[in-house]
């Protein structure tokens, strides 16, 4: 493959995943948190599978179709959800990414050892096994209901009354619940300047700071190692201390200042230190807009909720790459930074004009 083929590939498996997210979050409103994790990893290890037996491009590219289902984060985020209080959520949903930071570390450097000694088929057949190992210990230790049995009389919209999970009237019901459209416009447009850097990170740190690949992983470690500690313990010791829409408003303001730095560094070395705020701000900023929208729907919808939630992110990831290429291209890599800058500075001049009013 070269990188535009590739580039394509991962503009598949984004669609894909778009379509799925909504879906998913139904099955698991209707048939519960157990349900939808076994569905997750079902669904992984099939994928995981057909990548190991894919010998052709064409083969490659149907091995992403299984992937529609393949939303494990999404579903625990759906039990942590069911099984925290509104007041917890957030330090829960901060642990529960702190869980998935420390695995996709193992995971990749045991993915990186596996493809040295054994090959890329290996790897592959190893991550199908883990998904089939996860899905039983999701079938021994997940209760079948996590969602609770009666729900409290609060100022919140009806749940729904549709069966179906092909259901555009139930997704259309929840894009009209007020406060839900606006979070996650401001999610999309907040979070799309971060997802070109993302998408374009290596070619940053290799292109433009001239970092091997060995340097490069070593960074990546780092980042992860930022975002461990960030969700993990700094997200939740704010959320105790810091209303949820004032941390909103300060995680865009730091995400805006941010960009504005990124624009203005030189070397690897100021990359590193903008580093603690980036991820600080980001952490803030994905936990509690998450927060936020299973708090502003019925407890029966926050699957469905979830899943919309998922949507932007997979929206973000298809647009990112073509958007990243052409401004890395067009007019350097500190047009990341700017562009972040601007946007995200309008966006916290309307959350702060909105929660003024």
């Amino acid at each position: 493959m070269d990188m535009v083929m590739f580039g394509y590939l991962q503009t598949t498996f984004a669609i894909i995943q778009l379509l799925g997210g909504p879906l998913f979050g139904r099955f698991g409103d209707l048939f519960g948190g157990r349900a939808a994790l076994s569905l997750a990893y079902l669904s992984s290890g099939f994928t995981y599978l057909l990548m190991g037996l894919s010998t052709t491009v064409p083969l490659l590219f149907l091995s992403r179709l299984p992937s529609v289902f393949m939303h494990g984060m999404q579903a625990a985020q759906m039990v942590m959800t069911d099984l925290s209080s509104e007041s917890e959520r957030v330090g829960a949903l901060g642990k529960l990414g702190l869980s998935y930071s420390v695995g996709m570390i193992i995971g990749s450097t045991t993915g990186g050892l596996l493809i040295s000694g054994f090959g890329e088929p290996f790897a592959a057949y190893a991550a199908a096994a883990g998904s089939v190992l996860n899905t039983v210990v999701v079938m021994k230790y997940i209760p079948a209901h996590t969602k609770p049995v009666t729900s409290t009389k609060e100022n919140k919209p009806e749940t729904a009354h549709s069966r179906s999970i092909f259901s555009v009237k139930e997704i259309l019901r929840l894009l009209s619940i007020p406060g839900v459209a606006g979070i996650l416009a401001i999610k999309t447009i907040t979070g799309l300047p971060m997802g070109v850097f993302q998408s374009m990170f290596s070619v940053v740190a290799m292109g433009h700071f001239k970092l091997e690949a060995e340097h490069n992983g070593y960074l990546m470690a780092y980042i992860g190692a930022l975002q461990m500690v960030m969700q993990g313990l700094v997200v939740g010791w704010l959320t105790q201390r810091i209303a949820e829409r004032t941390l909103l408003f300060w995680s865009i303001l730091l995400i805006c200042l941010v960009g504005l730095a990124t624009a203005l560094m030189t070397n690897i070395v100021q990359f590193c230190l903008v580093c603690i705020p980036m991820c600080l701000g980001i952490s803030v900023f994905y936990l509690t807009t998450n927060s936020i929208l299973t708090k502003i729907v019925p407890p029966t919808d926050t699957g469905a909720m979830l899943g919309l939630n998922m949507c932007v992110h997979s929206l973000i990831r298809s647009v990112s790459p073509t958007i990243g290429g052409f401004l890395f291209e067009s007019y350097g890599f500190s047009s990341f930074g700017y562009m972040q800058f601007l946007i995200n500075l309008l966006v916290s001049l309307y959350v702060l004009g909105h929660s003024a009013n």
